[in-house]
């Protein structure tokens, strides 16, 4: 994959032109207040490549509510933390169900399949309380992030929290079920709540896109070289956020797009092309499987043009 066969900055602005006139845009999240306000018209692009250079389109400046894409630096920190000891109590394995569902949980002993679900990561909130408090772990969390993006601007939405502190009943009783079993540890409110403020964190397509460098560079952190985690780890997380990371419509965005992949239900997507560019997209109008409806499409026509499919040919893609 020669990332300098094709003009990336025109690409990226002929998609945002594309997008703005989309007839199809998929539903705004409801059932947290707050999403429920947000524009459906809204549409951000922005593409880091390996060298350093961004291309924006769109709204790509404006923040939003990034969700579960908190998943992937949650995980980051509790493999730092803990290392493969997660693995006793998250499975690796695509859910085959909606992110929010509990009927595994039964037949599976309270494990959760996998890290990017909502009680895999409720999991590895309670997993970090185990040597920290909630104020800590969010702080880490907060702190993580901004370096990674090299943005101190990045923020918790205390009003999106707190929404999902109201209205999250449904997490509420997965933790619930999950301590049952023995694998929620905490006290369940102390973990859904940092769980709430890792999912309120807001972020810019420029802001997310940076912080996803270090998954296209084997685990550094491209401008000041610091390893955020070894090669090794940052094929396996790409190889989750690939298998995983848009719950049950994974199997679909892996055939149309060919990228390790996270979505979030504030309609952002992080996707990473290994050695060449970290992507984030961002539109709030989900598909049946809460994710970004316009996101996957504009993803899919990004790798289209440009070749950066992992399972494209070294070289192809169309300029």
């Amino acid at each position: 994959m020669d990332p300098g066969h094709c003009d990336v900055g025109r690409i990226v602005a002929e998609i945002a032109w594309e997008m703005r006139g989309h007839e199809h845009r998929g539903k705004v999240a409801d059932y947290i207040p707050p999403l429920a306000c947000v524009p459906v018209e809204k549409f951000g692009l922005a593409v880091v490549m390996a060298d350093g250079t961004v291309h924006c389109a769109g709204d790509a400046e404006e923040p939003f509510s990034i969700q579960s894409i908190s998943k992937v630096f949650a995980l980051t920190l509790v493999l730092g933390a803990v290392g493969d000891q997660v693995w006793k109590r998250v499975g690796r394995e695509p859910s085959g169900s909606a992110f929010n569902s509990i009927v595994q949980l039964e037949t599976e002993q309270g494990i959760p399949r996998n890290p990017f679900i909502n009680a895999g990561a409720i999991v590895l909130c309670d997993v970090l309380l185990g040597g920290l408090q909630p104020r800590e772990a969010i702080g880490q969390m907060l702190r993580f992030v901004r370096e990674l993006a090299g943005d101190d601007s990045i923020a918790i939405d205390e009003v999106v929290a707190r929404a999902e502190q109201e209205t999250g009943f449904r997490n509420m009783a997965l933790a619930n079920y999950m301590r049952a079993f023995g694998n929620i540890h905490a006290p369940v409110d102390l973990v859904l709540g940092t769980y709430f403020h890792f999912c309120a964190l807001t972020m810019t397509c420029r802001q997310l896109a940076l912080a996803g460098r270090f998954l296209m560079a084997d685990g550094r952190n491209p401008v000041s070289g610091h390893s955020v985690v070894n090669p090794r780890r940052a094929r396996r997380i790409n190889a989750l956020m690939m298998s995983c990371g848009h719950y049950d419509n994974s199997g679909d965005f892996a055939y149309r797009i060919g990228l390790p992949g996270k979505s979030g239900v504030g309609g952002g997507i992080l996707a990473i092309a290994p050695g060449i560019a970290s992507i984030a997209v961002w539109s709030p109008g989900l598909n049946r499987s809460g994710n970004s409806h316009l996101g996957q499409l504009a993803l899919e026509r990004l790798v289209q043009r440009t070749g950066w499919s992992v399972f494209e040919p070294r070289g192809g893609g169309q300029a």
